[in-house]
Formats: structure tokens, C-alpha cells, sequence
């Protein structure tokens, strides 16, 4: 089936709360801090605010992103869903929503750093994880639309 695109509901919190857990357990390097059940708490307040579209297949949550205004607080894909278009989806309609937009991601996350480098975001700052609850070193990059020249 196709991969689309929708406004989160009350309901996707545990789907949304599911992946976002799973990322920080499988992910070596991110400290343990939140239960799956906090994590589900803090995807559905992210939904109540109305930040996050999610990217489904088959009636399958593959991903999210929450948006909040300019920034991109969470983009986070089920483990398999890489590589299949879901994060660039979501991104692009992210820059469909916004002329600018700014993100962190933490310094250890490659992966992420590799993707928006492709995706047209630049490295604008870098903290030494005094800034984040994780307390790891991370990185602010911004996108811009471009402009189109005046005639």
C-alpha cells in the first residue's frame, strides 16, 4: 500500500510513544531516562498540541515528526523503516509548512547529521549538552526555502 501522511491523534501516542522508546533503548549511546510509559505520555502531549504528523502504511505507524512553528522537535522512524523515503516525507512536508525551520540532533546521532545535510539543512551551532535533559553534545542546523530571485 502507499505510505501517506496524517495529523496524529489521541490514539497514534502509543504507536508515536512506542517508537520514540524503542530509538532510546536500541540506541547505544542515548542514556536511559524515561519509562515507555513516560515517553507515551510525552508523544501524546506533543499530539494534544497538534505538532505531529505521522507516516503510515497499511494502517502501520512507520514514523513522526512533530513541528512546533519553526522547529522540528522529533523525527523518529520505526527500526525497518529507514531508507524507505518515510523521514524525507515527513521532512518535506515539514518546508511545505514553513520557509525556515531549525532542529538539534545530538553529535553521536551520524545518521541524522548525514540525512539533513542531504536534505538541504546547515550546521549553524554546537552545544556541549548543558542544553538538553541528555546532557550529550548536539548540533543546531537550519533550513531555508530558497528564495527565487526578483524579475
Amino acid at each position: 500500500m502507499t505510505l501517506c501522511l496524517r495529523p496524529a491523534t489521541p490514539l497514534d501516542a502509543g504507536a508515536t510513544g512506542d517508537i520514540l522508546y524503542r530509538f532510546q533503548q536500541d540506541t547505544a549511546w542515548m542514556p536511559k531516562l524515561y519509562s515507555s510509559a513516560q515517553t507515551i505520555m510525552f508523544c501524546g502531549m506533543m499530539i494534544e498540541r497538534g505538532w505531529v504528523t505521522v507516516a503510515e502504511r497499511d494502517r502501520t505507524v512507520l514514523g513522526f515528526l512533530a513541528l512546533k512553528e519553526r522547529e522540528v522537535c522529533s523525527l523518529y522512524l520505526a527500526p525497518g523503516a529507514c531508507g524507505q523515503g518515510v523521514g524525507k516525507m515527513l521532512l518535506d512536508a515539514a518546508k511545505a509548512a514553513a520557509p525556515r525551520l531549525v532542529l538539534n540532533t545530538f553529535a553521536a546521532n551520524t545518521r541524522a547529521q548525514r540525512f539533513y545535510l542531504r536534505e538541504g539543512f546547515a550546521e549553524v551551532a554546537r552545544g556541549d549538552g548543558s542544553g538538553n535533559e541528555e546532557g550529550l553534545p548536539d548540533i543546531t542546523y537550519e533550513w531555508r526555502a530558497v528564495q527565487e530571485a526578483a524579475a
